[in-house]
């Protein structure tokens, strides 16, 4: 590989396997493959076109699927040390996926070599398939061509600049974690001999009561302290209040109850809550509606009614039962959703002060002290006992989530802070001081038997230190990235079965974005990614390309058909070489855990999350280079969304269009329409005022553009008084809440006939306007230079819709969110906030600001990623 190549990925690696997302190679290809193949371009993807012929030359996938069961839960570790290798940061235990035991550990054991196998290594002669009439899929999606262009546009890129000498903010790593002088504490203005641009993150007001420290003007950045690296301890002192439970149960009033063949029938209170999750959710017929919900739900509630006692009739008989389909939850629904309704409709005023006080409960839960700093605790809250739900299709979904008792919480916290009190009549099941974790509090879940954490909130240090080094660690994945891709392209001919296995795998996970995937269980739902690709999952066309069709992360179908190097086609054609057939494992000789050990073999945390993370960063460092965003704000903010765009195009970032796409456009078209409207008729004031204007300007600038005709301007009319009349009459109702809250006498109604007078007024100047065809000039002292300036605005909002429109439509089928939050690192928006001069209130929302406040005040216009 040319040592222009050494820090280009070939493709860009963000995706989700989803069915939303995979992604395609960006720079040259490798000489070795382009010598074998110049016809081919491996990583060209034809997505979501249809799956035609499956592998016709291929006759050796006879017999039924045989599912391997998967292993049993691994029961908990006593150590709750987090891993610094997770591919997930601060991931809890109940995300720690169970893997199948395969033929042997591929790390530990020996293999047999291909041609010790009981037969020879076949000749590229011998795996080659005949030509096929299937390779002439259509592209059905538009993105396709616009995608293969920036590929190529990529691969013409020269290799970046080495870094320069490094800054505060961008010295040498170690296992992805900034190595810099020893701070603790710095005041904002002696951390970098220029100010940061973007505005700071207000801090926490402390209690009123609280005394205030002398350093409290002092600003705590972190990601210049190097004590807070990847030690072992996450903290020394840690102090909190626990954590808030649900209230309890408040059973129905004796007129509500559920009916059994139409018989009201009562229940025990614990019987009667769980008849409550099913009821008051009526209106979830995506959840309702579904056979395993109903099935599994009704199990569990049956199981309950038993154990309580059973059901009785307003005489006290007993009554069984036994179908669900003689259930009849409406009367718990009509008195929930009266309930939603009542809570809905209360004055505002109402609302703030519920609020206030439910806040002023919490207060002392949502901060905690950690290492004497004040942090913000994210889900404080004690899951409500419910329906469980799940992701995609999962087989337990309507279980019974039970409710959480003290006696099942594990608290944790430092050895000399008080312990936070239980509620009345409970106790806590443990009490650690466990600092090499940075949990508060924990419980296990009775569903899946997964562990629930209560964590510090996003914006807090500890969260924000977790970000910082994901992202340090995908920089860190360039100085082996040339060594990683040169290392799979030879192991791909290797003699050893387990060795290919290993090289194909690493080649889909850095081309295409496949997920690493783990085994699943019988009680979870059947999702794969690489490791766990089955057969049927991957079908081969000549000469090489590959149709992947699977239920990737949450059970949504990823379908890919990608054009692959000529040797991958080759080994994913003997990995499914007879006797394998449905049901049976790709790669047999491959775990997700011994695959995540070849990477860390390169660098220490390396997964195939990293390579996602660094993939998508070094994209769009590439695309904010070459960029010159001009013109006004929103011109630069639709500049940024298409890099970003572009980003998540290569990453096969997709979503499917909302059901109220169509509709918000059509909104979206009418707003523009209006404010066009609003345009003619100002210009026909301005020749109320002076008629030899039309002279001047010409006749076609006040003529009315095509698309209005006059049956929509009567409708726009219409629109108009209307949204009128509701603004007086809420401002009307708005204005006696007021007066309520202030013991005032509120306004007859009267007075809002009154206000209501001015719509009556506008109502028959439409109609006169419509009659005449001439529009006279309104407004105090109107002038023809007040009507251009008018003008002048409305046209500038206009052009600022017409582009969060055009924006709106290109993002229709893909997720930007998903890109710029999780996989581009967030100082690449600082980068183009400050280079182009447009707020970062633009890109980052309120929370996301908190969130990445280090990457807002860590770096400059001229930071590289």
């Amino acid at each position: 590989m040319s040592s222009s190549e050494d820090d280009t990925p070939l493709m860009a690696t963000n995706g989700r396997v989803n069915g939303t997302s995979s992604a395609t190679k960006v720079d040259a290809k490798h000489p070795k493959v382009k010598a074998e193949s110049s016809q081919l371009d491996p990583g060209i993807s034809i997505r979501f076109g249809p799956v035609q012929d499956r592998d016709v030359e291929m006759k050796d996938a006879e017999g039924g699927a045989s599912k391997r069961k998967g292993r049993t839960s691994v029961s908990h570790q006593k150590s709750y040390a987090e891993s610094e290798s997770s591919d997930e940061d601060d991931q809890p235990l109940s995300k720690r996926r169970r893997t199948s035991m395969k033929h042997k550990d591929p790390e530990t054991d020996e293999d047999v070599p291909l041609a010790r196998n009981g037969r020879k290594l076949p000749k590229a002669s011998e795996t080659a398939i005949g030509e096929s009439s299937d390779s002439d899929v259509p592209i059905e999606r538009k993105l396709a061509a616009q995608k293969k262009k920036i590929e190529q546009r990529a691969a013409r890129k020269p290799a970046p600049k080495k870094e320069t000498k490094p800054t505060p903010a961008t010295k040498k790593q170690t296992n992805g974690v900034k190595k810099e002088p020893a701070v603790k504490k710095v005041k904002a203005e002696s951390v970098s001999p220029q100010k940061p641009k973007g505005k700071a993150v207000k801090r926490e007001s402390e209690d009123a009561d609280e005394k205030e420290d002398e350093d409290d003007d002092e600003e705590y950045r972190w990601w210049l302290d190097p004590t807070k690296g990847d030690g072992t301890n996450k903290w020394t002192t840690l102090e909190h209040s626990g954590v808030v439970f649900p209230p309890p149960y408040e059973p129905l009033p004796k007129n509500v109850k559920m009916k059994y063949d139409g018989v009201p029938v009562t229940l025990h209170p614990d019987a009667e809550e769980v008849a409550s999750f099913f009821g008051s959710m009526l209106n979830s017929t995506h959840n309702v509606e579904n056979p395993v919900f109903q099935k599994n739900f009704f199990g569990d509630f049956k199981d309950i009614i038993k154990k309580t006692g059973g059901a009785k009739d307003s005489k006290g008989n007993k009554i069984e039962i036994k179908e669900f389909s003689k259930c009849d939850f409406k009367p718990i629904f009509e008195y929930y959703d009266a309930q939603r309704q009542e809570k809905k409709n209360l004055p505002p005023a109402e609302k703030k002060r519920l609020k206030a006080e439910k806040d002023e409960a919490e207060a002392q839960y949502q901060y905690c002290i950690w290492d004497g700093r004040k942090q913000k605790v994210g889900n404080f809250r004690v899951e409500p006992p419910s329906l469980f739900r799940g992701r995609g299709e999962h087989p337990k979904t309507g279980r019974v989530k039970t409710r959480v008792l003290p006696e099942q919480i594990t608290i944790n916290i430092g050895k000399d802070a008080p312990v936070p009190p239980p509620p009345a009549g409970h106790r806590w099941k443990e009490v650690k001081h466990d600092r090499e974790g940075t949990w508060l509090a924990m419980w296990q879940e009775n569903i899946n038997g997964n562990y629930k954490y209560v964590m510090l909130a996003a914006n807090s240090d500890v969260k924000g230190q977790s970000d910082f080094k994901k992202f340090e660690k995908a920089r860190e994945l360039k100085k082996h990235i040339a060594k990683i891709r040169k290392d799979y392209q030879k192991k791909l001919r290797d003699d050893m079965m387990v060795e290919r296995q290993k090289a194909t795998a690493v080649y889909l996970i850095d081309q295409f974005a496949l997920r690493a995937g783990n085994e699943k269980g019988e009680d979870e739902a059947e999702t794969v990614g690489c490791c766990s690709l089955k057969y049927e999952n991957i079908t081969l066309k000549p000469p090489a390309t590959v149709v992947f069709d699977f239920l990737g992360k949450d059970s949504i179908r990823f379908y890919d058909e990608v054009e692959v190097d000529p040797q991958v086609f080759k080994n994913l054609k003997i990995f499914k070489k007879a006797p394998k057939k449905e049901g049976d494992e790709v790669f047999d000789r491959l775990t997700t855990s011994a695959l995540n050990k070849h990477l860390q073999g390169y660098m220490s945390g390396l997964t195939a999350k990293v390579f996602r993370t660094y993939n998508a960063s070094w994209t769009m460092g590439n695309l904010l280079k070459e960029m010159n965003a001009t013109g006004s704000i929103p011109e630069k903010v639709k500049a940024y969304n298409d890099a970003n765009r572009r980003v998540a195009i290569l990453c096969n970032h997709k979503r499917t269009v909302t059901a109220g796409h169509a509709n918000q456009m059509e909104k979206m078209g009418e707003r523009i329409k209006g404010l066009r409207y609003q345009k003619w008729r100002l210009k026909q004031m301005m020749l109320d005022l002076d008629p030899s204007l039309k002279k001047k300007k010409g006749a076609s600038f006040f003529e009315l553009d095509e698309d209005l005709d006059k049956e929509w301007i009567k409708e726009h009319q219409a629109f108009l008084i209307e949204e009128q009349s509701q603004k007086i009459t809420k401002k009307f109702e708005k204005d006696n809440e007021k007066l309520a809250a202030e013991r005032q006498k509120e306004m007859k109604a009267t007075e809002l006939e009154e206000r209501l007078k001015v719509v009556k007024e506008m109502e028959k100047k439409f109609n006169k306007e419509n009659k005449t065809g001439k529009v006279e000039a309104e407004g105090k002292g109107p002038t023809v230079e007040r009507f251009e300036n008018s003008i002048a605005k409305l046209d500038q909002r206009v052009e600022t819709m017409s582009l969060q429109a055009q924006d709106k439509e290109d993002n229709k089928e893909v997720a930007l969110g998903t890109s710029k939050i999780n996989y581009i690192d967030p100082r690449l928006t600082v980068v183009f906030s400050k280079k182009f001069n447009v707020p970062i209130e633009k890109f980052f929302s309120k929370s996301l600001r908190e969130k990445f406040e280090w990457a807002i005040k860590s770096v400059e216009e001229d930071w590289e990623f």
